[in-house]
This record gives structure tokens, sequence and C-alpha cells, in this order.
């Protein structure tokens, strides 16, 4: 049986989009009045079709029912708890305690750096804190649990100390069991829970919210030659099945996030896909987060305009990002895109 997707596309942001959907023109992204769309891709495996959302009624019934499904999924007001959505899309400010994380290994390392970074990523406007002790980067290699234990424990401390919204970026069951002694607030697994076995009984056991991620294959043999069908529905039906497995699970709570994992098992063309067409997730019903810094398709696009930080690329990817509704942005540096954000935003109102 052929299985349709619904995408959203054609934007508007700002004054243009809240006017459009008072005149029921276009309708929002996720409750956020302040995004819309007025068509959606109609997507099979074979096939794509341009829609405007006012002829979706002409469709065949079976499909026209489909897609109103996925309408409501995606313009439905999200929620998630201990973040609010008013100011999205939301930062997630890295703080990375490794000594080899592709841009920042060994920076914060020890307590005053760590300290003095996590200052600093509050005070430009971070919402979330993401502390990992096990670099993910193409061609790490795994380390054992108390070993990335040791490395994050005094950090926590520090973290719990801020209270501030906290998130865990680790694989392994023993660290978020033992991490949620520190008030941690959100689980990051970038294995899509695959890689430990007993994660999904601690998910279930502390109802603890999460970010549901994809990977294709582990950060040693990832990026050694990725091949899908098709990128884009390969990841939303993962997505589907992973989802049906956290809910046969029995944990029903929607305090969930999806993240396609950009650079992790894909090459340029695969990012280039899931970035211009991110907007496809929305119809899932979970908010999305993209990580996006620094990231290596950044280099591959602007060449010999690259640059260590790459900020430029980060920011551009970033704000594409937003004018497709995604809802968390995953940052190294966090008072950039801030100010990128506001100055889009400010401009888009026109204040």
């Amino acid at each position: 049986m052929k299985k349709y997707y619904t995408r959203a596309c054609n934007f508007y942001y700002g004054l243009i989009s809240k006017e459009k959907i008072k005149k029921k023109l276009s309708l929002p992204i996720g409750g956020n009045n302040s995004i819309s769309f007025d068509q959606i891709e109609l997507i099979t495996r074979k096939s794509k079709k341009l829609i405007h959302i006012k002829k979706i009624n002409k469709l065949p019934k079976k499909i026209k029912n489909k897609v109103f499904l996925d309408l409501k999924n995606i313009t439905k007001k999200k929620y998630f708890k201990g973040i609010s959505f008013k100011n999205s899309p939301i930062l997630m400010g890295i703080l990375n305690v490794t000594p080899d994380s592709f841009s920042d290994g060994k920076k914060f390392l020890n307590k005053i750096s760590a300290n003095n970074h996590i200052k600093k990523l509050i005070k430009d406007g971070a919402t979330i804190i993401d502390i990992g002790g096990e670099s993910t980067r193409p061609g790490a290699l795994e380390i054992n649990d108390r070993k990335e234990w040791k490395r994050i424990k005094s950090k926590l401390n520090i973290l719990k100390k801020k209270k501030c919204f906290v998130s865990l970026d680790t694989r392994k069951s023993y660290i978020m069991e033992k991490g949620l002694n520190y008030n941690i607030n959100l689980i990051n697994d970038v294995s899509g829970l695959n890689y430990d076995r007993n994660t999904i009984n601690i998910l279930k056991k502390y109802k603890i919210p999460f970010v549901l991620n994809h990977i294709k294959g582990n950060p040693k043999t990832m990026q050694q030659s990725p091949t899908y069908k098709n990128v884009l529905l390969d990841i939303y039906d993962f997505f589907e099945k992973r989802i049906k497995f956290i809910r046969s699970n029995k944990i029903y709570h929607k305090n969930i996030i999806l993240d396609p994992g950009i650079g992790f098992g894909k090459n340029l063309k695969h990012n280039i896909t899931l970035i211009s067409q991110i907007s496809i997730f929305h119809s899932l019903g979970f908010p999305i987060m993209l990580g996006l810094s620094r990231k290596r398709f950044i280099k591959d696009l602007s060449e010999k305009n690259d640059s260590k930080e790459r900020i430029g690329g980060t920011i551009s990817s970033c704000l594409y990002a937003t004018l497709q509704g995604v809802q968390f942005l995953r940052v190294h540096d966090v008072n950039e895109t801030k100010q990128a954000l506001k100055i889009f935003k400010k401009l888009q109102f026109n204040l």
C-alpha cells in the first residue's frame, strides 16, 4: 500500500504570517502565529506534489484524511515540560567536557573553565545546557561509563547550583541514572535509544523527557559511506517506528524532541536534503531540534571561505531552520546565534 507523507511548505514569518492566519489564508506551525504556511508537499516514495491548503478537500478521501491528521500534528500548540515556546527557537548551549570533541575538545575539562563557560552560555541566552562527557565526533572511540561519569560529575554539581535546565548527552543508562540525582531535566541520547537496552527502562522509570535522535551506525563508523534509499523518508520512518516502540513500553508523555542527526551517518547531500526539507518532521507531532553548529557541511559548502568557528555558516543555517519552524537549535556560539535571531525577528516585525 502506498504511504503518503505531508510536508508543510511555502512559509510566512512575522507580521505577514499573523495577517495571513487572521484571514485564514495560512496555518500556523506548532501553534506559533509568527510562522505559518499555505502549501503542503504530498510525498510518496515515487512522487511529490505541491497542494495549496484550500485544495486539500479535493483529494481522495483516504489521502485527505491522512493529510488532515498530519495537519493536526503540524499546527497544534507544542508543550514541553519546563520549556516555554514563546521565544522559539530555543537555544541549547553545548558544554563538552571531553578531550577530543571536534571543535572544543580539552577547553572545559577543569571545573574553573567549565564554570566560566556555563555562566557565559546562560548570560548569552541559552535556555538549555547540554553536557556531554563522551565525544561523538566522526571516528570517535567509545569510552567506559566510569571514565565518562568522572568527566561530568563535578560539572553536574556546578549546573545543579545554577538551577538551569540541564540536558545530559549520553548513550549509557548508567550515566543517565546517576545524572538524575543532579536534577537533570532532559536525556539526549545520540544513539536513538539503540545503544543501551536498559535506557528505555530508565526513561520509563523516571518519566524523564528526552531527545529522540537518528544516527546511522555509531560515531566510530557513521561516516564510512552512509547510504539511504531516501534519507528524508527513511529517517521519518525511523522516528515513526521508534515512537511506536516507546509507546509500546508504556511511555506516554509528550516530552519528546526529534533530532534527525545532521552529520551523524550522513554525507553532504543527505545533510542538505534534511535541512532544506526539515519541515516534514512537524507532521510527527513533536518539536524538532537541529544541531548545525560548526558542522562539516558548512566547510563543504563554503569551500575557501571556511573558518575555524564557522559562525557565519552556523547562523545562516540556523535562520533557515527557523523559517521552517524548528523549535530547538543546539549551538556552541550562543551569543552570536541569539544576536542573529533577535535582529532577524525585529526586522520581520518592523520593530
